[in-house]
């Protein structure tokens, strides 16, 4: 189906070199991902290697995505505001207008302390984005953090969105979002989505299952582990549902796998478990497109 194409996520400083091993698996989009900093990479030298490499295929790259904390730019996130402004100013020699991370936070401060600052910071790359024609949309991973204490992220509660986007009310800015994320915290995914389809601008493959006996029993403060991370296809997820809700609310994006976090297929299954997952994603999209009799 060539409105919603199914892709994985890749390394920023990997993907010269990984992307042309997997094209065979019959991804058809990358997302290029930076931990805290874009580093040493030359963005406009990469765009053109990318391109060059890309240019007689379907295949393309989805966004780019800064994963630090901006707001801050303490520690190793000295350069992760700057990595953002060169994400944005780059992004469309990638052939995308889509840039993506986290939030970032005021060290464990209650999430509502962070709004300031969160309109502040991402106020001014806002206005930068739309000059660009480039939109901006927050991953829902809570890195461990809570509503009252975190490092990395305030875009993990549907609360905090709405702040969010109070603070910056833009068509421009909204959700990179996954269910596995709002699992991990006991919310259901398939309501939430419904809500807030409007608002999702990039989706992250990545599912969960969670150990409804260990929670009855144990709840999920104690030692046993209750939930995990799964790559799409061996989670909890019905993602004939998840694509049905987003195909019916007019979604544009792509979905891209989250891979390297399945406690099973990891290490030397890891890419077995990716391409397990792009064809059942493919699978819950209708399968391959079949143009109508005339």
């Amino acid at each position: 189906m060539d409105n919603l194409q199914v892709g994985t996520l890749i390394p920023g400083n990997d993907a010269l070199r990984v992307i042309p091993q997997i094209i065979p698996y019959g991804f058809e989009c990358f997302s290029l991902t930076f931990w805290q900093t874009t580093g040493d990479v030359n963005l406009p030298e990469t765009a053109k290697k990318l391109n060059d490499m890309l240019e007689d295929k379907d295949q393309f790259i989805s966004c780019l995505s800064v994963f630090g904390n901006p707001l801050t730019g303490h520690g190793k996130n000295a350069d992760t505001l700057a990595s953002w402004e060169r994400a944005i100013d780059n992004a469309q020699l990638f052939g995308t207008n889509l840039v993506t991370g986290f939030t970032g936070r005021l060290v464990d401060e209650p999430i509502d302390k962070s709004i300031p600052k969160f309109k502040e910071v991402f106020g001014e790359l806002l206005k930068r984005a739309e000059d660009k024609g480039v939109r901006i949309a927050f991953e829902n991973c809570d890195m461990d953090g809570t509503w009252d204490k975190g490092d990395w992220n305030i875009a993990h509660n549907p609360t905090a969105w709405e702040m969010m986007f109070d603070a910056l009310p833009s068509d421009s800015i909204g959700l990179e979002w996954e269910p596995c994320h709002q699992m991990v915290s006991l919310i259901d995914p398939i309501p939430q989505l419904r809500k807030w389809v409007d608002k999702v601008i990039h989706v992250h493959g990545k599912d969960a299952t969670i150990a409804w006996d260990i929670v009855r029993e144990y709840g999920i403060h104690g030692p046993k582990q209750f939930v995990w991370h799964r790559t799409p296809g061996f989670g909890d997820s019905n993602w004939a549902d998840i694509i049905t809700i987003l195909r019916q609310n007019g979604y544009q994006g792509t979905i891209d796998i989250e891979g390297y976090h399945d406690p099973v297929y990891r290490g030397e299954l890891e890419w077995s478990g990716q391409v397990q997952g792009l064809k059942y994603l493919k699978a819950c999209r209708g399968g391959d497109f079949i143009p109508s009799p005339k």
